[in-house]
């Protein structure tokens, strides 16, 4: 991981959730359901005490979802029923500083996922949230000596309000329904920001838990990096096994300044009745360098873009994701690309693996506007397909208006060879451990990206994964 310039990497790890077992009850201090109308939303304000300007926001964007259709393209039998779900669930805890002061059932989902371990070897702060409210948050002073603001967006926006108007919603608006959506109901994320100049060593991370079935979570983070600053952040989201849908519609916003290198990685590991939408850009100025890495573990359906605007000459970025359908779900990892200067570049790389009847689909949209001369971009995408019961698909775009602009698609759908397979029996591995194994060594070249320490987290959840459902094949 280079640490020259800026670097950012946000970690959205969904995908232990299949490490935490099965739901443990989590009373709720405030709880909020129904018909999501103005009177909802400002319910929800005021309980969370917030300031005007921020209410009316909300009460912008409901005015905004109100008006828009629902989405037709969702992989959904009838559309997702919101009026069911509880839409902003406290949790009835206090915020701790340090994990002996959680209650066992919390403590024990964390440990599950290695945080305390990772905290204390790895990480320079976690923030953890549970449903719609932050119950764990510990940063290290070193980055408070260095002007670094990392803490609960609710905080953040009560503490820095200048500030935080200054990004939220303005990176990703409230364009589409599911956006406005989040605006209007959001709660729980973090805000971070790196002042100009300052490098943060070691990551900080946001780790989010939906505690069970009907609830509806709309965490939203907005990241902020100053010129030439570096910097690490990983936001890891997971759920316990739990019966009846819940639905997670997240946002990251994050503004880069000139001279950034930042990374943001996204791996989501829901239970297997988990709705997951993310709605994550980045906005690049001049000689920026984002790369995103998106992964996901169960869950029905996952629907991601992460979406780099190469606002600044020079900017550059790179997409990966990781996919892996098991069974009756819908994994859809994509990629948005705008080059909007000169001498800009893109790479997008999709590795998706079907089995049980699973979807995988890569959709993606490259765009090169008039003027941004010699831009660059590559789209390849794989596609593993274990059985006849499942199904992958590629549905690239691209809208290129600049002639001196290069783009091009790669695309690869394939099935285990056989000879690989007995090879790896004739070593002495059963037939269920031999397809676990190519699996993992699909991602492989992928998953080198991460942190050491999160590779082997990843690579349990993903052998947890194919033998929840009988293996593979």
């Amino acid at each position: 991981m280079s640490r020259d310039g800026v670097k950012l990497e946000i970690v959205k790890t969904e995908e232990y959730s299949s490490l935490l077992g099965r739901a443990r009850p989590i009373k709720w201090e405030v709880e909020i359901r129904g018909r999501i109308t103005r009177d909802v939303i400002e319910e929800i304000s005021r309980v969370r005490g917030e300031p005007d300007w921020m209410r009316r926001l909300r009460l912008r964007a409901l005015e905004m979802f109100e008006r828009q259709p629902w989405p037709n393209w969702l992989p959904l039998e009838g559309n997702v029923d919101l009026e069911s779900l509880v839409l902003y669930a406290k949790p009835s805890v206090e915020r701790a500083r340090s994990w002996d002061e959680l209650p066992r059932e919390l403590r024990e989902y964390y440990e599950a996922l290695r945080i305390p371990e990772l905290e204390a070897r790895v990480l320079s702060g976690v923030i953890g949230q549970v449903d719609g409210g932050i119950v764990y948050e510990s940063v290290k002073k070193d980055l408070e000596k260095a002007g670094v603001i990392a803490m609960s967006m609710d905080e953040a926006v009560k503490r820095y309000p200048d500030l935080v108007k200054q990004y939220f919603a303005r990176v990703f608006p409230p364009e589409y329904k599911f956006a406005s959506l989040n605006i209007a109901l959001w709660g729980g994320g973090v805000f971070v920001y790196v002042p100009p100049g300052v490098h943060v060593k070691m990551p900080i991370e946001l780790v989010i838990l939906i505690s069970s079935a009907g609830v509806g979570q709309f965490e939203h983070s907005l990241i902020i990096v100053g010129e030439n600053a570096n910097a690490e952040f990983i936001v890891a989201c997971a759920a316990p096994v739990f019966t009846g849908l819940s639905l997670h519609d997240g946002m990251t916003e994050a503004y880069i300044h000139r001279g950034a290198r930042v990374k943001l990685v996204d791996l989501k590991n829901w239970s297997k009745d988990v709705i997951y939408f993310g709605n994550n850009r980045a906005i690049l100025e001049e000689n920026v360098s984002v790369d995103w890495l998106s992964g996901s573990l169960g869950g029905k359906v996952t629907i991601v873009y992460p979406m780099s605007v190469l606002k600044g000459v020079n900017s550059r970025t790179t997409v990966t994701s990781v996919a892996l359908a098991n069974g009756p779900t819908w994994k859809e990892e994509g990629a948005k690309v705008f080059h909007s200067a000169p001498h800009t570049y893109s790479k997008v790389v999709s590795k998706g693996v079907s089995l049980n009847g699973g979807t995988s689909v890569y959709r993606g949209l490259v765009y090169v506007r008039e003027g941004a001369k010699y831009a660059r971009s590559s789209v390849n995408c794989e596609s593993l397909i274990l059985d006849d019961k499942s199904k992958a698909y590629t549905i690239p775009h691209e809208q290129v208006f600049e002639e001196t602009a290069i783009v091009t698609h790669e695309a690869y759908t394939g099935r285990i060879g056989e000879d690989k397979l007995f090879y790896l029996r004739s070593r002495g591995l059963s037939e269920e451990e031999a397809r676990s194994l190519v699996v993992l060594g699909y991602f492989h070249d992928i998953m080198v990206n991460l942190p050491v320490e999160y590779v082997s987290i990843f690579n349990k959840a993903i052998e947890l994964e194919l033998s929840r459902m009988g293996g593979v094949g």
